[in-house]
Parts: C-alpha cells; sequence; structure tokens
C-alpha cells in the first residue's frame, strides 16, 4: 500500500479540541478546503505546499485504540486526565467565515 502524507491545518476551538484529544496514530476523518501557499526557501527558491484547511472532522478511533497509541508513543496522560470523557469532542463543525483572498472573483 501507499502512504501519501498531508499538512492538515486547524484553527481556534477546533484546533484546541485536537490538541485535547488527539494522538499520534489516532484515525480522523477531515473534510476541508485545499490551500496552495508558497515561500522563499533559505536558499532563496521559491517553495510552495498545499494545505488542507479543516472545516470538519470526526475521530475515528475509539478511546481504547488512542489510549493504546498514547502508550506506544509515550504520550500517556495522568489518570484523572485519562478518564476525561472525549464524546463531547467527537464531533465538530467548524464555520470559518470566507477570507477575501479565497474569493474566485
Amino acid at each position: 500500500t501507499n502512504t501519501d502524507w498531508h499538512n492538515i491545518v486547524v484553527r481556534n476551538k477546533a484546533a484546541e479540541i485536537c490538541e485535547k484529544y488527539l494522538s499520534k496514530g489516532d484515525k480522523i476523518y477531515v473534510e476541508g478546503r485545499l490551500k496552495n501557499r508558497q515561500w522563499q526557501g533559505e536558499d532563496g527558491n521559491t517553495r510552495y505546499t498545499t494545505e488542507v484547511h479543516v472545516q470538519d472532522f470526526t475521530f475515528l478511533s475509539t478511546k481504547k485504540e488512542s489510549m493504546a497509541n498514547a502508550q506506544a508513543s509515550g504520550q500517556l496522560q495522568q489518570p484523572a486526565q485519562a478518564q476525561t470523557p472525549a464524546k463531547a469532542a467527537e464531533t465538530t463543525t467548524v464555520n470559518e467565515p470566507e477570507q477575501d483572498d479565497d474569493l474566485p472573483f
């Protein structure tokens, strides 16, 4: 199988939820807009990248899988935090306002 890597950008409250509940190896479903960006590298060459700016996401890993991933990567939370229910954060919709530079006219 082939593995594809994508640059994902999450902002505002959604970023706080991801930081709190996501661990390396967790499965997540993401919907968003593609945005192309360019910058000057240290060598002076112009670099380009495509990012997914998240508008909606859903956690796909179970709590048990998340805990196993956290243990495997050495990110085990304190017991009191590990018992915090993630139910409220399983599905999150982020409605970000359109930016002027995203308009097609």
